[in-house]
């Protein structure tokens, strides 16, 4: 090549570069800005780096305070439209003591577990309740299930990793065994669902709408490192591991829902329009919602209700067949990608199928660089014609919109496989 055409080639390259890294460039600091830097020097006539404008843009975006997605609930927060979070963002969140109190602390969400516990103990140095300031503590995950994992000191972005009916708990060594659930994630109340009341199409588009957000808010750079490192990234893919959340999150709200509902006949009409608010997801190309709504209604507890699955009317029977088959996991999920490659944009793949794919790719090939890096390249051209078109959605400002909004948004759900199957038992004993 003659010196221009390798001038045009590195700066399409720099400039392709500035503008995947843009955001995380302004975030990371010296280690991903010595790239731009350097040739910056090199060539300080043909462009330049962030403004002081971006400087103080990053300034008021660390003053924000935003509750996080699901641990801080908040009507009005859920009500506004899902903005992707960054590590140095500032946000609300509960960590609670052994006796089910909790001091609310305010973080950056990328902190570190050794920040958390100094933050919780500032908390409970002040605490009537606790005169003395405690000794040694250890930050744990507990779920709803019982389930406990304990944190490192040097864990970063601890908030997104916990699942969807899982606390933070700050205790001493000693304390580890004594910690339970939060009585609310052991406990249930039957009661008529709030889906009664709520139009399927309504639901559907405030499920499509969210999961639009969400989708629109990671970052590909997410996607690489989710592939490439795991958990062991750098910085955690923190707005990739909400929309993998919020998969789980659908599916327990569908067997929620269903194995809440005490009456035979109401139960059948959830079920009906659970499979109606499933076609609407796949005729708006949303396979998040669809697939998960697809298997929150396989859930055993909810599959093996005989008498309400009879109760179903045929036509949402052979349609239930018909998602069933695309959810099918045979031949590589063949059904689901040939459905995935007929549609165009604005659509929202099934995230975990998508990760799924590469990260057994990667896994496998490991010794063959070349090949991995094409394919993760290929997923991530695949994203972007995925989000090449903006989905728009019109949006009525009624109160029964703004209801449903929050409701869909705000998901309450029962993640304890063992309270679902009890549960479903109390329906329809095995002797039925």
């Amino acid at each position: 090549w003659d010196g221009a055409e390798r001038k045009l080639a590195v700066l399409t390259m720099a400039f392709r570069y500035l503008d995947t890294y843009r955001d995380l460039l302004q975030e990371e600091g010296d280690r991903s800005n010595t790239f731009p830097k350097v040739l910056h020097t090199f060539l300080p006539d043909l462009f330049s780096l962030p403004s002081d404008r971006a400087e103080e843009d990053k300034e008021s975006r660390k003053k924000q305070v935003r509750p996080l997605f699901r641990h801080f609930r908040r009507i009005d927060a859920c009500l506004q439209p899902r903005e992707a979070f960054r590590g140095s963002d500032e946000i609300f969140c509960r960590v609670y003591t052994p006796d089910h109190s909790y001091v609310t602390i305010r973080s950056r969400l990328s902190c570190r577990v050794g920040e958390i516990l100094a933050l919780v103990k500032e908390k409970l140095q002040y605490s009537e309740d606790q005169p003395t300031q405690p000794a040694n503590l250890i930050l744990v995950a507990v779920t709803s299930s019982g389930e406990k994992a304990v944190f490192r000191p040097s864990d970063e972005a601890v908030f997104t990793t916990l699942g969807v009916n899982t606390h933070l708990f700050a205790c001493e060594p000693a304390e580890l065994e004594s910690l339970i659930p939060l009585p609310e994630e052991i406990h249930w109340s039957p009661g008529d669902s709030k889906l009664h009341d709520m139009s399927a199409e309504e639901v559907a588009n405030q499920l499509v709408v969210f999961d639009w957000e969400l989708f629109s808010c990671v970052h590909e750079v997410e996607f690489v490192c989710y592939v490439f490192h795991g958990e062991q990234a750098r910085w955690r893919p923190l707005n990739l591991e909400l929309i993998l959340q919020r998969c789980s999150e659908v599916q327990h709200w569908v067997a929620t829902e269903i194995l809440q509902c005490q009456s035979l006949p109401k139960r059948i009409q959830l079920l009906r329009k659970f499979i109606k608010i499933a076609a609407l997801c796949k005729q708006q190309q949303d396979l998040l919602s669809f697939l998960a709504l697809v298997l929150g209604l396989d859930n055993p507890a909810v599959s093996r209700l005989r008498l309400t699955w009879e109760g179903l009317p045929g036509k949402f029977r052979k349609q239930f067949q018909q998602f069933e088959s695309i959810a099918d996991p045979s031949r590589n999920h063949k059904s689901y990608r040939d459905l995935l490659a007929s549609l165009r944009a604005p659509l929202i793949p099934f995230t975990p199928l998508l990760l799924k794919g590469e990260s057994l790719t990667h896994t496998h090939t490991h010794t063959r660089y070349s090949s991995t890096s094409h394919k993760v390249a290929e997923m991530v051209r695949s994203i972007r014609r995925y989000r090449s078109t903006q989905l728009a959605m019109e949006a009525e400002p009624s109160l029964s919109h703004l209801q449903t909004k929050a409701y869909v948004r705000q998901l309450q759900v029962i993640d304890n496989q063992n309270l679902l199957f009890e549960m479903s038992s109390k329906l329809e004993p095995k002797d039925m």
